[in-house]
């Protein structure tokens, strides 16, 4: 089984780099960045819905209702990070956009585990520990800083500055997600039910943003038309999410958390440098030069070092 694990893992991370082009090309279609996140969450939340269905878990919805509040609300985790990687990979691309998420994604658990926040077990950070964390905060500044052609990004956040602090929020939520997934699936003890009620909460909430901003722009919904143009790829990004979370659920325990975490940040990290490089999934060409191959190097030996203390 572990044997296997390994190239399932690295393949599974790689589905969260098309996840996020795919998100693209759906937002692009419909015209709005929150109308293709509701999409594809909705489309995650329906297929974890009917694995629970297979799995004869749906009885466990009951159970929910007596779990805390605040252990049903994990998925607006997902709706964070689908959600930025719109807005981020046409911006400051995939390298880029994925470095930030996984140091984000590293420093959050590193959180997590030094307070014991969240019901996480409190764990003291290590020398070797900061030492991991060190390695991948560098390797996320050489990977930002060794962007050909970089330029700063004008929008709601505040340029490029505040594109790349959103790249560091949404990938530490990921943890924060699991941390509140976990919780749950320790109330009603089924994976796949607690994977789609994480994928519904998400849609939800996606859709309340929606309906806000539609309220407050006053512009048009939106477009529906556009989708029948959509390359198939483009409706990739839902059964994206939902294999992630379900394989995320099975193969923890098979071989341990730190092993699942490496395999699939180093196979998101390593798609990333195919798609840009070679313009993949419609996104933009961007040249991968020796200082950001240099920090992805850096980054990918840090979260090794932080995973295997």
């Amino acid at each position: 089984m572990e044997l296997l694990a390994i190239p399932l893992l690295l393949a599974i991370g790689a589905l969260l780099a098309v996840q996020a082009a795919a998100n693209v090309q759906l937002s692009a279609a419909t015209g709005s960045p929150f109308g293709a996140s509701t999409l594809q969450l909705g489309i995650a939340a329906a297929l974890l819905l009917a694995a629970a269905a297979a799995a004869g878990t749906l009885g466990a919805f009951e159970l929910a209702a007596d779990a805390e509040p605040w252990h049903l609300v994990g998925g607006l985790g997902s709706a964070v990070y689908i959600t930025a990687g719109i807005l981020l990979f046409p911006r400051l691309g995939a390298v880029v956009s994925v470095g930030l998420f996984i140091a984000g994604q590293m420093l959050g658990s590193l959180a997590l585990d030094g307070f014991g926040w969240l019901g996480v077990s409190q764990e003291p950070l290590t020398p070797a520990a900061l030492l991991g964390a060190a390695s991948v905060v560098v390797g996320a500044a050489l990977i930002v800083r060794g962007q050909a052609g970089a330029r700063a990004v004008d929008g709601a956040v505040g340029g490029r500055a505040g594109w790349l602090t959103l790249a560091l929020l949404a990938g530490a939520v990921l943890p924060i997600q699991g941390a509140v997934n976990g919780q749950l699936r320790a109330d009603i003890d089924a994976p796949a039910t607690v994977g789609a009620l994480s994928f519904l909460v998400a849609a939800a909430a996606m859709a309340l943003v929606l309906a806000v901003s539609l309220a407050l722009a006053g512009g048009p919904s939106p477009r529906v038309a556009p989708l029948r143009r959509l390359p198939w790829w483009g409706w990739l990004g839902g059964l994206c999410g939902a294999s992630y979370v379900t394989s995320v659920f099975l193969l923890i325990p098979e071989i341990g958390t730190a092993a699942t975490i490496a395999l699939t940040v180093a196979g998101q990290q390593i798609t990333s440098l195919f798609v840009d490089r070679y313009g993949l999934l419609r996104l933009p060409q961007r040249p991968l030069s020796a200082v950001r191959l240099a920090g992805v190097g850096t980054l990918l030996a840090g979260v090794a070092v932080i995973q295997v203390t």
